[in-house]
């Protein structure tokens, strides 16, 4: 076994963006008449997507939303949070910086449960898109973290660049959720968690758990996957 890419979460990983979705929830759920308590959404629902998180919302609130619900909210919220991000770096301090090195390494991918327009406004903002070989978003997989299906679809679409065969466990996973690791260990591979949303404790079923994104260290990745 050898280090030969990484896939990346986006939202709480590379982005500061987790509190901007937070307020487009909650403004959006206002006019629903239903409150988020920022304690809840991350104990409860920060590691899923927005079909995932109107869902269970739904559900816990008793609300009933049905599908076109659903979508309505959904649209509601992305139009919120695009509002929210504009004019301003939403990138955490040397997040940029990782993703140039990584890329200069060896191929790069984002699996994230935010929706590809979102993710790829930031990157085309900050000129990091052209740094990553796939890119998977919410629309991409039919289930969405805590299940495997975007890490394997990343490794899937990762696969391309090699003119052999990509394992799993050839590739580290970058994440900062209990959901997120979840879904990069069930598909096979090895895991980093950044503290940045949840203290260590919470990541202690990562490989090798960091404080923040600036502190990656290719080499470590590599002692990762070695044999």
């Amino acid at each position: 076994m050898t280090l030969r890419a990484i896939v990346f979460d986006f939202d709480g990983v590379l982005a500061n963006s987790e509190p901007l979705h937070l307020r487009a929830y909650q403004d959006v759920l206002a006019n629903e008449g239903v409150t988020l308590a920022e304690r809840d959404y991350y104990a409860r629902y920060l590691g899923y997507d927005d079909v995932g998180v109107f869902t269970m919302l739904s559900a816990d609130r008793g609300r009933r939303w049905t599908a076109a619900d659903i979508e309505r909210l959904v649209a509601g919220k992305a139009v919120r949070l695009e509002a929210l991000e504009r004019d301003h770096s939403i990138l955490f301090p040397g997040a940029a910086d990782v993703v140039r090195r990584a890329a200069a390494a060896m191929p790069i991918a984002i699996a994230s449960g935010a929706l590809g327009v979102e993710i790829r406004r930031v990157l085309d903002r900050e000129q990091l898109a052209s740094c990553f070989a796939a890119i998977v978003a919410a629309e991409d997989t039919r289930l969405s973290k805590p299940a495997p299906d975007p890490y394997r679809r990343a490794v899937e679409l990762l696969s391309d660049r090699f003119e052999d065969e990509l394992e799993a466990e050839d590739c580290v996973a970058i994440e900062d959720s209990r959901w997120g690791l979840q879904s990069a260990r069930a598909a096979g591979l090895r895991t980093v968690g950044v503290a940045h949303t949840y203290d260590r404790s919470a990541l202690a079923g990562a490989d090798l758990v960091i404080d923040t994104i600036d502190s990656l260290d290719l080499r470590d990745l590599a002692q990762l996957c070695s044999p």
